[in-house]
């Protein structure tokens, strides 16, 4: 992986935690997910008229993420509902890796170096070692099961993403694009499900859901990108640092523990970064 690659997949992966963060202090998780998808939809739609309308060949996938977003906001949401961000974050992040390497080897036909897959998995390692030992208690079975539902949905519409990425020509407009349909199909659902008294709850969070919609728009955007000039398993894979940023940011503004098992599962993660990127 080239390393101005490198560098911005892992700004990514701090976007990433950032907004996660918002989710995790939001009263109602789905909606405060809702409202980050309606933000970045609506910023994205601003953008439409400086970018082509996808080919033909990417709008099945387009159409795909989107549904697949819906599944990922609505077990991400539930996921907090059981643990603190520095446990439902690495669990549902750090499973996506080893989904996308199996699965991309069978789609796409991508096999990572032996040097690589070990670093991939190094990493896997410390992300699991920080959720499953360093969280504030002991993961439930709804954390678990919402967690691993969580990663399932990322590795879907992650091989998704790359895939209509590819066959478009053109991952901004590609991106762009999707962030407009999943925007306007978040909110169809919210409507939907809570009827029109939640434009009145969403109103006076505009502001928090631009912000969070920007920061998501920009990271995945970016991913997307990366996924068009790099493997997408070790695009993946290195994604999921944001758990260290995720830990940071829940130590610094969130009040949460840092136990010293999550300290090591830290230099754990860092170690695997440093083998996928040296093999």
């Amino acid at each position: 992986m080239p390393t101005s690659v490198f560098v911005m997949v892992i700004a990514s992966a701090a976007l990433h935690a950032g907004w996660n963060a918002l989710l995790k202090i939001g009263l109602d998780r789905f909606l405060t997910a809702s409202l980050i998808q309606i933000g970045a939809g609506a910023i994205a739609l601003l953008a439409l008229p400086f970018v082509p309308m996808p080919n033909a060949a990417a709008w099945p996938w387009i159409v795909l993420s989107a549904l697949l977003h819906i599944g990922y906001n609505v077990f991400l949401s539930r996921a907090y509902q059981y643990g603190d961000l520095g446990q439902v974050y690495p669990l549902s992040r750090g499973s996506s890796p080893l989904l996308v390497a199996g699965l991309s080897v069978l789609l796409l036909g991508e096999v990572l170096p032996g040097g690589q897959l070990f670093g991939l998995a190094v990493l896997v390692a410390g992300i699991w070692l920080m959720a499953v030992r360093g969280g504030s208690g002991k993961a439930s079975r709804g954390l678990l099961l919402c967690a691993l539902m969580t990663a399932l949905f990322i590795a879907s519409y992650t091989l998704a993403d790359a895939s209509g990425a590819r066959a478009n020509g053109d991952p901004l407009s590609y991106s762009l694009w999707l962030f407009t349909v999943n925007g306007l199909v978040m909110a169809l659902v919210i409507l939907g499900q809570r009827g029109p008294r939640v434009v009145r709850e969403l109103g006076p969070h505009w502001r928090a859901g631009l912000v969070g919609g920007g920061m998501s728009m920009l990271a995945y955007t970016i991913v997307i990108w990366a996924m068009t000039q790099a493997p997408v398993a070790l695009v993946s894979a290195l994604r999921e640092t944001s758990v260290v940023f995720a830990l940071l940011i829940g130590r610094l503004w969130l009040g949460e523990s840092l136990p010293p098992i999550r300290l090591l599962a830290c230099l754990i993660i860092l170690a695997g970064v440093a083998l996928m990127k040296l093999a």
